[in-house]
């Protein structure tokens, strides 16, 4: 599902004068899985997720995401690999002018289903998450929690093969994020793999699953928990 070996990344003016943000990653998560990503502000979480989710490419080492070698794929290759992967922000990025509706079913147009599936689809989502009474809601009417379920369904309702959440919980209390740690776990069960980045340790503790630990840009910790 997911391989890195000797991965590094760096921010800058390539031959020199570049910032080092990753140094020498290496780890393999089985497809199915459900991981966590660990460490501090400024730990590199962020940039691991942006080689993920395929908005960056490693400055060196070998990178594999759902079968393809990333550093040999053909650039037209590359959205057909974005479009089975999805991300949830921790600020959401959800479009304020659409509704609740119109936000999760913009992939799905994106991508040219018809219409009637694209209603069919996205009512069974916002009936899974709890929020299709609020489907002609616009964000700015939704809470916090609301929105996050809101961003999650956006992610998945293409059915991806991997979902990258950056600090999903950053913006809620104990019993939304709660909520929100019991649709992530239902979506797993149902065959995704899971990557969530978090800093938050207690929420970990309530929730064990295998661990990836990030300190200064390098790998601390890559065992089962």
């Amino acid at each position: 599902m997911v391989r890195l070996d000797n991965i590094g990344l760096d921010y800058g003016p390539p031959g020199g004068g570049g910032h080092t943000v990753l140094s020498d990653i290496s780890f393999a998560l089985p497809q199915g899985g459900f991981s966590w990503l660990l460490g501090p502000s400024g730990a590199g979480k962020s940039s691991l997720l942006r080689l993920l989710m395929l908005a960056a490419r490693p400055s060196r080492g070998h990178l594999e995401i759902l079968g393809a070698d990333i550093a040999r794929a053909r650039r037209g290759a590359l959205p057909g690999l974005r479009r089975r992967i999805g991300v949830v922000f921790q600020d959401f990025r959800l479009l304020d002018h659409l509704s609740a509706f119109d936000n999760v079913a913009l992939p799905l147009r994106l991508a040219g289903r018809p219409e009637g599936q694209v209603r069919a689809d996205v009512a069974e989502m916002l009936h899974w998450v709890g929020l299709f009474e609020r489907a002609e809601a616009r964000p700015a009417e939704l809470s916090g929690g609301e929105q996050q379920r809101l961003a999650i369904s956006r992610a998945v309702i293409a059915r991806p093969a991997l979902l990258l959440a950056d600090e999903p919980t950053g913006n809620l209390d104990d019993a939304q994020a709660e909520r929100l740690m019991q649709l992530l776990h239902e979506l797993n069960r149902l065959g995704t793999s899971v990557i969530v980045a978090t800093h938050n340790e207690a929420l970990v503790a309530r929730h064990p699953a295998a661990a990836l630990r990030l300190h200064h840009g390098r790998l601390a910790q890559a065992a089962p928990a």
